[in-house]
């Protein structure tokens, strides 16, 4: 077989390899908020018109690395990292007790179920666990420093769902919702808690190589 031949039958399996090997795997950015539901202070002090603890939305973003592990007919298995941050969820409440804002950083390796893997819109669904870290700002909501800790660690379960819409070649927007059901941060008060579920929502895009 001539070299000339032999070049015209291999560039369309190279091209074939190349592109299969092309969508192993995946990274995705979103910006959104994440919200985290008002807790109440156990034992508040005398005369506390409002022991609630509300939590601010704050702007967030996530980061994902996936990598396909096994597809069958309609469904792929990736395995996932996902990295979800807010840098400020600000804190109120009456008494000057806690700590004026937090900051949280989640970690949670993860198993994606993707249906019509490979298609161009792909609902998902996600389930992981792994760490999370709490930052408490350095002063208390209304004066002087806060006492307690600032930094907490915490283990997290992670639940998600999603949709992928790809839209151009090796890119696509991503729409998720995800719950990392973390402990709770040092707020210097008894909240009668020991988890809290922190909802991401979010909006960014995704990219295959």
């Amino acid at each position: 077989m001539s070299a000339k031949r032999l070049a015209v039958l291999a560039v369309p399996v190279l091209v074939l390899v190349s592109s299969a090997l092309a969508q192993v795997n995946e990274f995705s950015v979103t910006a959104g908020r994440t919200f985290v539901s008002t807790q109440t202070i156990q034992n508040p002090p005398p005369n506390d018109p409002n022991p609630n603890i509300h939590f601010g939305n704050p702007p967030s973003i996530a980061f994902n690395y996936g990598r396909l592990l096994k597809r069958h007919s309609i469904f792929g298995l990736y395995g996932e990292l996902p990295v979800a941050i807010y840098f400020r969820m600000n804190l109120n409440t009456y008494a000057d007790l806690i700590p004026r804002d937090v900051g949280a950083l989640f970690a949670t390796p993860s198993a994606r179920l993707n249906i019509f893997s490979g298609q161009s819109v792909s609902p998902w669904v996600s389930v992981g666990g792994g760490y999370g870290r709490f930052r408490e700002a350095p002063y208390l909501i209304w004066s002087g420093f806060n006492p307690g800790p600032t930094g907490t660690n915490t283990g997290v379960v992670q639940f998600g769902a999603g949709l992928d819409v790809w839209f151009w070649h090796r890119w696509g927007a991503r729409f998720e919702a995800r719950d990392f059901y973390s402990g709770t941060p040092d707020l210097n008060v008894d909240t009668g808690r020991s988890r809290q579920h922190n909802y991401y929502v979010g909006v960014g895009v995704t990219h295959r190589f």
